[in-house]
């Protein structure tokens, strides 16, 4: 058998904005009220009564080409031979250089165990299930799967729709493993790179003021 290498397809026109992912991703992860490994942003776009909302599954990318892993000063984090990255709790000094550096806002930290992210579920993933997010949307918005193995469900998958997908903040150069269908261009804007998830960027009154870190 070939090393598995994980990687996930978020159709979004199946996606409802139920919020069942990042409620099951918060139980699965004891993640705490105000921090997120995984959440649906949502944009509003026309004028009563031509309104149209817009939802958008967001989690780690997985980057193959990680900005994360390269600012760590422990090197607690990692790219594994299956495609997820990791963190080291115990390496983890809670420095914070990697939710800085990350540009899809995936990262938050914690005084106490340090730097935390969605990782696929890996401890599901150990135990041949498939992570908590993909097995909870009642959509089937998320395919999960081993992109070396041509007969799960992503790769036959890909082969039907692959060229309908894209990375999400393309500009960022990170080749993620996560990629998208039929997503607004407009909602890629309220993720704010540099920072986790906050609750607020559900209020477009808010966007002005969501800055990262330092930038004014």
């Amino acid at each position: 058998m070939a090393q598995p290498h994980w990687k996930m397809a978020v159709d979004v026109n199946r996606c409802i904005g139920c919020h069942a992912c990042s409620v099951a991703c918060k139980v699965e992860h004891d993640v705490p009220l105000g921090s997120f490994r995984t959440k649906v942003y949502y944009y509003d776009e026309g004028q009563y009564p031509k309104v149209k909302r817009h939802f958008l599954p967001t989690m780690c990318m997985q980057c193959e080409d990680a900005p994360c892993l390269k600012v760590c000063p422990t090197k607690a984090i990692r790219k594994d031979a299956d495609g997820v990255v990791r963190i080291d709790e115990q390496k983890c000094d809670s420095n914070g250089a990697c939710a800085a550096a990350c540009p899809y806002g995936a990262i938050w930290i914690s005084t106490e165990t340090g730097a935390d992210k969605c990782d696929f579920c890996s401890n599901r993933l150990a135990n041949k299930m498939q992570p908590a997010c993909v097995e909870t949307c009642p959509g089937d918005a998320l395919v999960f799967g081993d992109a070396n193995d041509p007969d799960s469900r992503y790769s036959k998958y890909m082969v039907q729709h692959g060229k309908e997908f894209t990375p999400i903040k393309p500009e960022a150069g990170t080749k993620p493993s996560v990629l998208f269908r039929g997503q607004n261009a407009d909602i890629e804007k309220k993720i704010v790179a540099g920072q986790n998830h906050d609750p607020h960027t559900y209020e477009i009154e808010n966007w002005a003021s969501l800055k990262p870190p330092g930038k004014g």
